[in-house]
């Protein structure tokens, strides 16, 4: 696992490029502590730190082949590396090491752009190419692994983490309005937007080519819901959880490969749960578990933690996360993510990362990815429900069984039918919608529009913003049945641009730890896209195949435990007790007015709405932390008076420079 960035520039380097590049590494410095390197040429510069788990003592980047025509620098994992190594030695090919990275290089040479269909991993590159003078990015399927790019004129810069372009003398940080109407709308940009002005994401699944005379983008992968009754998979249940556990399984196996000690996160929900016990199966000695657990009663998982940890027999270690823990690294955490939040969540799995590191563990396997490919979120309940209800509106009863959902929320208990018309029933009718699942989450959180500035808010109207969505679909998208086009939904809006980003990469990668994620492995994905419907969702019972699958390999309270989203506390980590310097500093009507982001008065009525109410909403804790997040965003990234500490260069740095003709 690595971080990678640098730069084109078709007008020619300065000779200063080989230090740019490694003031660019020291940003990103988290993601690889091990060594790094740089390479340039006359046109290009590569850099890379590395955090070494395959292959320690070679594998070193940026990696060429004798000749020099090719240069990789490359972040992230190819499972499947021995068996493509395999293949490719009887094509001819020869290696001098046994890592991932070497592995990709000679695939590109031997089949180009089409070596990505072979990978089976998590992973973003950079290739360049000195005969040809072009460089090629590639993201993996899902986004899990970082890669952005900005261009001005006749110059391009990529990198895995945007503050690494901080260091470099062309760029300085602004922020995208649009985006962030977005991210108060959707959670998180639109792909391929960000938050910052001028810097785009390769989308997940695509690949960039920068040749000298044109700039591509082109999709290499998509994943696709059946649009017809025969594209469901045709075999029995019984035979899916067969097929499912048989992939699962490989997954888990593949993520276990490493040169270095592998652990994971347990939870004590099904999705990490099942992941941990399939690897007990695989490699039943001395598996180390983590989990975090909180002070407040209201979120804490731990009784389930221990339960599944006994079961399984892990060296398990638990850690308490304390609302003044949330308090004062929310900055540090926004400075990792690089984006506003929404919730709090991300913290805790920073501190998490954090004591695993201290633990000297590199790499963790967790559930990610399980609820989005099985029907596991309260949405798609929702929307079941919702649709329902919708085919006779005037119903007393179908409304009731909203009841059923958010049982963890306090604001949600007690709720009568007319509460229940009155949040649930925006655009009941408009189920010929395919964005139907997701209409009223998205209105619910763009309520947070209100406290923007006019600027800010005026960028994004409900109609544009759904016009936007509309705009990603897949050509048959409106084909597909409903819990497909919900899930579809949920990957390309929320999982890739927000779980795997501000609550996954990002906050693991701070600490330099690597998740792993079997449920994202590509051949899970197509798998369960193709299950019908009643397989995942049997009525309201979320993920029913994988609680089929998993029986007897897991405690009866785990597999009969209703869903219960991973939240943390807000409003309470930074206004009760003594609050965080930072807080009263950045919410005071100076500060809010000097970034220009916000309505002044509506963010003051909603800090005192907080303080004096026995119960805060959802919403309204929402907004606090997309208020505080923001304005740290704009302090660290744009105002620049207070960003963290980075060194001059990266540790361990070797630099090659070409200076030898382009012609190969």
């Amino acid at each position: 696992m690595c971080g990678i960035t640098g730069f084109l520039n078709r007008a020619g380097l300065s000779t200063d490029a080989p230090e740019v590049c490694k003031r660019m590494l020291a940003h990103i410095q988290h993601r690889g502590p091990d060594e790094s390197g740089v390479y340039t040429d006359a046109l290009v510069a590569l850099g890379s730190v590395r955090l070494s788990i395959v292959d320690l003592e070679g594998g070193q980047q940026p990696m060429t082949f004798a000749n020099e025509r090719y240069w990789l620098v490359y972040n992230g994992e190819v499972f499947n590396h021995p068996e493509l190594r395999q293949e490719l030695s009887q094509l001819g090919h020869r290696f001098k090491g046994h890592s991932d990275t070497e592995v990709l290089l000679h695939a590109w040479q031997e089949y180009g752009p089409a070596c990505l269909q072979k990978l089976n991993g998590q992973f973003a590159f950079a290739l360049w190419d000195r005969q040809k003078e072009e460089l090629f990015l590639a993201r993996d399927r899902s986004g899990i692994r970082p890669l952005y790019y900005f261009t001005r004129g006749q110059q391009l810069l990529f990198t895995s983490e945007v503050k690494a372009l901080l260091a470099h003398p062309d760029f300085s940080a602004r922020l995208n309005h649009g985006a962030l109407a977005q991210t108060f709308t959707f959670w998180a940009p639109l792909s391929p937007q960000s938050v910052f002005e001028g810097i785009k994401e390769v989308p997940p699944g695509h690949y960039l080519q920068i040749a000298p005379h044109k700039t591509s983008l082109h999709r290499w992968w998509q994943l696709s819901f059946p649009a017809t009754p025969e594209a469901f998979f045709q075999g029995s249940f019984d035979e899916a959880c067969e097929e499912l556990l048989s992939l699962l399984t490989d997954a888990v196996r593949l993520r276990l490969r490493a040169d270095v000690p592998v652990a994971a996160y347990l939870s004590g929900g099904l999705d990490s749960s099942a992941t941990t016990a399939l690897i007990k199966e695989l490699a039943p000695d001395n598996l180390q578990t983590f989990s975090i657990g909180f002070e407040d009663e209201e979120f804490d998982e731990t009784p389930y933690q221990q339960e599944v940890s006994a079961f399984l027999n892990t060296r398990h270690q638990a850690f308490t996360c304390r609302r003044s823990d949330i308090g004062q690294l929310f900055p540090e955490v926004i400075w990792h993510a690089e984006s506003p939040i929404l919730r709090t969540a991300p913290v805790p799995m920073f501190c998490l990362s954090r004591k695993v590191r201290e633990q000297q563990i590199k790499v963790v396997i967790t559930g990610e990815g399980a609820d989005e490919m099985l029907g596991g979120y309260d949405i798609f309940k929702e929307a079941l429900i919702r649709d329902f209800w919708a085919r006779e509106p005037e119903s007393r009863l179908r409304p009731l069984l909203l009841n059923r959902l958010y049982p963890y929320l306090q604001q949600f208990k007690g709720r009568n039918q007319s509460m229940l018309r009155l949040f649930y029933g925006y655009r009941l009718k408009d189920t010929d919608s395919p964005l139907y699942s997701h209409l009223l989450r998205w209105k619910n959180t763009a309520n947070l529009l209100h406290y923007c500035s006019a600027d800010l808010r005026d960028t994004l109207s409900e109609q544009e913003a759904l016009k936007q969505v509309s705009r990603l679909l897949p050509p048959d998208f409106d084909q597909w049945e409903r819990l497909g086009q919900a899930q579809w939904l949920e990957i390309n809006t929320f999982m890739s641009p927000y779980l795997l980003s501000s609550q996954g990469d990002r906050v693991a990668m701070g600490n330099s730890v690597e998740g792993r994620y079997p449920f994202l492995d590509y051949r899970v994905m197509e798998f369960c896209a193709t299950l019908p419907p009643q397989f995942k969702m049997r009525g309201l019972n979320e993920k029913f195949i994988l609680k089929k699958m998993m029986a007897g390999r897991l405690p009866q309270s785990v597999l009969q435990r209703p869903k219960q989203a991973y939240r943390a506390p807000v409003s309470r980590s930074f206004l009760e007790g003594k609050r965080p310097d930072y807080v009263n500093d950045l919410l005071s009507p100076q500060a809010l007015k000097a970034s220009g982001l916000f309505d002044v008065e509506k963010a003051e009525k909603l800090l005192s709405k907080i303080q004096h109410s026995p119960m805060v909403s959802e919403i309204d804790n929402m907004a606090l932390a997309a208020l505080l997040s923001t304005q740290l965003l704009h302090q660290q990234f744009v105002h620049r008076s207070k960003p963290f500490p980075v060194q001059n260069e990266p540790r361990n740095c070797r630099t090659l420079i070409c200076l030898t003709p382009k012609a190969l």
